[in-house]
């Protein structure tokens, strides 16, 4: 007879990936420690020991991951590169985890995210761009609205509070917006914001 494995010891990367799932799975409000707890096979209680302010802490531990991208510099790059590689990564970090987009939307920036912000501005910066700090802050604006309504037109939507345990998110009223016409309207508007950051 086969030995038992081991149980996989808890950590917080492995809190946050079984609540992302939930949440991308299930929507953000069926997101409960206890729920989160079964989906560990472990006692909710576990959890705190590492997110000592629990439900506070898992909503800003996981708004922390969606947000925090980065890009290695490239030396020849000029900013505009620069700028078009983070908006890249960050678009895709989003839209990875839909679940959790409100949370990117609503949180302030803390931790490795707000290190991956000042990282970015200081690679705008030493490829040339003047004001770098307002660069970042209308990059991150335009990319998280982008995002937003491109999960809109997706069809993804969480499941309502009373659906069923375990239930799937349901298409959303609007037509389906299929993935090449989502990357090229990002790239649309992406050009028109680079344009006006090269005239300011």
């Amino acid at each position: 007879m086969p030995a038992k494995r081991p149980p996989v010891p808890l950590s917080r990367e492995r809190i946050i990936d079984a609540a992302l799932h939930i949440a991308d799975g299930q929507g953000l409000r069926r997101l409960t420690m206890r729920r989160l707890g079964d989906a560990l096979q472990v006692e909710a209680m576990a959890i705190y020991h590492h997110l000592p302010r629990g439900k506070e802490a898992l909503m800003d531990a996981l708004a922390e991951h969606v947000t925090t991208v980065t890009v290695e510099p490239v030396a020849s790059a000029s900013w505009q590169e620069v700028a078009r590689a983070w908006a890249h990564a960050g678009r895709a970090a989003l839209l990875e985890h839909p679940g959790v987009l409100a949370l990117a939307l609503t949180k302030p920036p803390q931790g490795t995210a707000l290190m991956a912000i000042r990282e970015q501005a200081e690679q705008l910066a030493a490829s040339g761009l003047g004001d770098a700090a307002q660069a970042v802050r209308s990059l991150r604006a335009y990319v998280m609205g982008s995002v937003a309504v491109e999960i809109q037109r997706s069809g993804w939507a969480a499941p309502p509070d009373d659906a069923d345990e375990g239930a799937a998110p349901v298409p959303a009223t609007s037509r389906a917006e299929s993935g090449e016409e989502a990357v090229t309207a990002f790239e649309r508007g992406l050009d028109a914001l680079l344009r006006g950051l090269a005239r300011a």
